[in-house]
Formats: C-alpha cells, sequence, structure tokens
C-alpha cells in the first residue's frame, strides 16, 4: 500500500513510512477524499522528504505517505488546483524549501514578507483600499490586513502575516530534555492544548504511560481553557457590538473560571500544570467540589446573559448574516475546530479520534450552524455548556483513581526512527504536533500546525461583501492567532 494507517499518539517506525513519487501522492489524494493536516519536508543529506498526512474523521484514522525531492527538483504540479485545502500547506512548503507548486493560484508568502507582497489589487474608479496594521490599537499581535472596497462594502481582504520570526519548531531539536516550558509558551492563550499535545508525543516516543488520574486531569484543564477563553470571546463579541452590559459581565465571568485554575495550578492560565509523566498538581475531592461549584455559578451567569443579548434586536441585526461562511467554502478551505463546526462541519478531534475519556462520555454535541457571527457566538455558548458537562463527568470519575499518582518519572529515551502524530482539540481546533526521531533517538524534525494556519482564510472569505466596520465584529468571531501561524 502506498501509505501507511496510524492512529493518534501512537508511534511508528518512520522506516515504515512508503515513499512514493509526487505524481503518485496526488492521485491517491484525488481519490481517497480525505482532510489534509500534514504536508511539511525534512533535510535528508542532499534530499528534501516531503511527508503527507491525512485524515479519515469518520474511523480516527491517519495516512502517512511521503516523497524524496532531489536536488535538482524545482517544482511539482499543485495539488491546491484540485483541492483548495492545501494552498496554505504547498505555500509554507515552498517557503521553506523552495520546491515551486506549479499553477498554484495564490502562491503568496506564509511568513516570509520582508519583500515587497504582491497584495491583490482591484480596478476602478470608486475602489479604495483601506489599510489596518501591523501595528493596533491594542496589546495584540501584528499582523496586516488589506481591504478592497468600493465604499463602505469589502469585496476582498488580504491577511499577511509573519513578522514574528521565532523559529519555535527548531528550539525543540536544541533541548535534549523535555520542554514542556517551551511547549506551553508557543501560543500563550492555549496552554494547556499546546503542552498537552507536546506531552503526549514525547509520552508516545519514550513508551511513557501516565495516570489515569493524569489523563484526566488534563482533559478537564483543557475544558476549562475552552470554557475561559469562549466566555472571553463571547465578551469581545459583544464589545464590538456596543453592547457593554454583555461585555462586562462575560469579562467578569471568564475571570472565575482562570481564577479557579490559578488555584489548581498556580497560574490562571494553566502554565506548569502539565509535565511529561502526568500532572504537576492533583485535584482532590475537595478541589472537585470547588470547581464543580464554580462551573454552577458560572452557568448561572452565561446562561441569563446569553438569553438577554440573544433577545436584543440590536445585537441579532449585528450578528445574524454577517460573516457567513457556508458549509461549502469551509471544506474546501479545509477549516477545523469551532470555525469548521460554526459553518456545519461535524469535525472534532476529541470525539473523531478514539479518545476514550471522551467517547464514553454521554455528551450533547453542539447544533448545527449557519456560519454567520450569529452561529459562531451561539456555538461558543453551547460548547461552554458541553464542556461543563464533560468537567464534571471526568471528575466524577477521578474519584475511582484518587489513590494513582499524579506524575511518574518519565524515560528520557525516545525511541529510535520513529515518528508520531499528537492531535489535541484545543479551543480554536485541533492542534496537530508531529515528531520524527533519528537512528539514535534524537528529535530530527518537530513540526506544529495551530488552527489559526487552516482558519485565516475564512476570516478573509467571512468579510467579503460585508461592510468595513463589520471586520472588528468578523475577527472577533474566529479570534485566530498570530503566533500560531508566526511559528
Amino acid at each position: 500500500m502506498n501509505w501507511i494507517i496510524i492512529e493518534n499518539n501512537k508511534k511508528i517506525n518512520a522506516l515504515d513510512i512508503p515513499t512514493i513519487s509526487i505524481e503518485e501522492i496526488k492521485s491517491d489524494v484525488k481519490k481517497m477524499k480525505m482532510r489534509v493536516i500534514g504536508f511539511f519536508g525534512k533535510r535528508e543529506f542532499e534530499n528534501i522528504r516531503l511527508y503527507v498526512v491525512l485524515a479519515d474523521d469518520k474511523v480516527g484514522k491517519l495516512y502517512v505517505t511521503s516523497a524524496i525531492f532531489s536536488p535538482d527538483t524545482k517544482s511539482y504540479e499543485s495539488f491546491t488546483q484540485d483541492i483548495p485545502a492545501f494552498h496554505i500547506f504547498e505555500r509554507e512548503f515552498y517557503e521553506e524549501f523552495g520546491i515551486e507548486p506549479l499553477n498554484h493560484p495564490w502562491l503568496k508568502p506564509v511568513r516570509n514578507n520582508q519583500d515587497k507582497y504582491p497584495f491583490f489589487e482591484m480596478q476602478g474608479e470608486d475602489i479604495h483600499q483601506v489599510a489596518v496594521g501591523p501595528i493596533h490599537a491594542g496589546v495584540i499581535e501584528p499582523g496586516h490586513f488589506r481591504f478592497m472596497c468600493m465604499g463602505e462594502k469589502v469585496y476582498d481582504l488580504e491577511i499577511m502575516l509573519g513578522y514574528q520570526h521565532r523559529g519555535v519548531e527548531d528550539l525543540f531539536l536544541q533541548n535534549k530534555r523535555y520542554n514542556n516550558r517551551l511547549a506551553e509558551s508557543v501560543c500563550g492563550d492555549s496552554v494547556i492544548g499546546y503542552n498537552m499535545a507536546y506531552s503526549q508525543a514525547m509520552e508516545a516516543l519514550s513508551d511513557t504511560k501516565i495516570s489515569n488520574k493524569a489523563q484526566i486531569i488534563r482533559r478537564v484543564a483543557l475544558e476549562m481553557e475552552r470554557i475561559a477563553i469562549h466566555i472571553g470571546d463571547m465578551g469581545a463579541i459583544a464589545g464590538d457590538m456596543a453592547y457593554l452590559m454583555g461585555a462586562s459581565i462575560f469579562g467578569i465571568t471568564r475571570t472565575l473560571v482562570i481564577n479557579t485554575m490559578l488555584e489548581i495550578s498556580g497560574s490562571r492560565f494553566g502554565r506548569g500544570l502539565i509535565n511529561v509523566g502526568g500532572v504537576n498538581f492533583d485535584i482532590d475531592e475537595k478541589m472537585s467540589d470547588k470547581i464543580i461549584e464554580m462551573l454552577d455559578g458560572v452557568a448561572k451567569t452565561v446562561d441569563r446573559t446569553t438569553k438577554v443579548m440573544l433577545k436584543k434586536p440590536t445585537c441579532i441585526s449585528r450578528m445574524e448574516r454577517t460573516g457567513v461562511v457556508s458549509s461549502e467554502s469551509a471544506k474546501a478551505l479545509g477549516a477545523v475546530g469551532m470555525a469548521a463546526r460554526s459553518s456545519g462541519v461535524d469535525i472534532d478531534s476529541r470525539f473523531d479520534f478514539n479518545d476514550s475519556w471522551y467517547t464514553s462520555l454521554d455528551v450533547v454535541k453542539p447544533f448545527k450552524a449557519t456560519g454567520d457571527v450569529h452561529s459562531r457566538f451561539t456555538l461558543r455558548y453551547k460548547e461552554i455548556k458541553q464542556s461543563m458537562q464533560i468537567i464534571k463527568k471526568l471528575l466524577s470519575k477521578l474519584k475511582e483513581f484518587k489513590d494513582e499518582p499524579a506524575k511518574i518519572v518519565p524515560s528520557y529515551n525516545l525511541a529510535a526512527n520513529s515518528f508520531v502524530i499528537s492531535m489535541t482539540e484545543g479551543w480554536r481546533g485541533e492542534i496537530v504536533h508531529i515528531a520524527i526521531t533519528g537512528a539514535n533517538g534524537e528529535l530530527l524534525r518537530y513540526k506544529m500546525k495551530d488552527p489559526s494556519f487552516n482558519n485565516w482564510y475564512m476570516l478573509a472569505m467571512a468579510v467579503r461583501n460585508n461592510g468595513v466596520s463589520d471586520f472588528p465584529l468578523c475577527n472577533k468571531s474566529f479570534n485566530l492567532s498570530y503566533c500560531g501561524n508566526d511559528l
């Protein structure tokens, strides 16, 4: 077979990954009709090996293959012509290794924007451009937005990122020990999601089996992170509609969740909670009761505020039919996570990739949304309720494992010539970490994909045919990550 089939967080021998031609890969991808989650290169002496990873969400399996490019190979025929979701992956691969995807429809820089960036231009007497950023009127990271408008109507938005050149993936290769502090610092609003993905990858490579207690505590923290950010985003959406009561109440309510995380781990964002080998802090019965009491109080406030807000005609009129991305567009662009689900694309790696801690729970999935700001707001509310349900069920299970250790001493020897994919459903969507080791167990390649990498173009699509003044609302409704893109 041209592809090796693997599972999430299960290592395989990297030497077992097939090597086929790029033409065969392209032909297979068109037939298989699966979702791309990995398309990246690794130097092997004079050659470049391209790895391609597809996800079959229906059965929770991952398909991996590779192709070798010799030094003489300068190009290949682009996948994006047939499958638009490959566009950002091929652009990144070209930027890093210089192998051109011929006939790519949008071959522009992903991160290397130092030279003159080829912005899309529209001609016409009434066409004007509106430039926003990269420096913004707030404490946020840099990114440039270029609008093509006629009057107040936006015809096109082009987003230029890449202002932060951190080299995070290479930093993982420089440290001979585990580096949880780096993992949780990659994307500051997804501390738990990133640290969990990294830890699971290292545990798979080192054959470290963590306790049931540690697995549950990690997932409780992951869902608390989801709740906190979703509540904060609901407040941000309210603020951009000038509904200041909602902005204030949601802002205060979010604080109750992150302050509880502070009580658990000493950090409001969960820094230092997760380590390879488990977790550094336990959740005893007293803390479990405190978490549940906090969630019950938060639920009442969120319920009341959301219901009042969704009855206000001024709020409804600002959200409904604003920033619409259809299900067809979301699928074509390879959208993931909350952004995909808000357009009616039912993917969620917690439930799709055989995480028994989630699949064993009887939880209600959120509604099928319609792709506008209203859907993205309401989906957050539904996911908050879902996460609260999950946390309560997990804390009930935690009692069964109260005598287990929260952390064990992990093995520091990674398996030689191994390959592992670790996917964690962060609050934005799937966080993907891929690690490859060499003959001595050393890390040769560490590849990460933030959900924002998939979803930035969703924002560009959402603002088309909307007013310029709708952009802040659309932007907040996605709340994508600059640093998740600028690795």
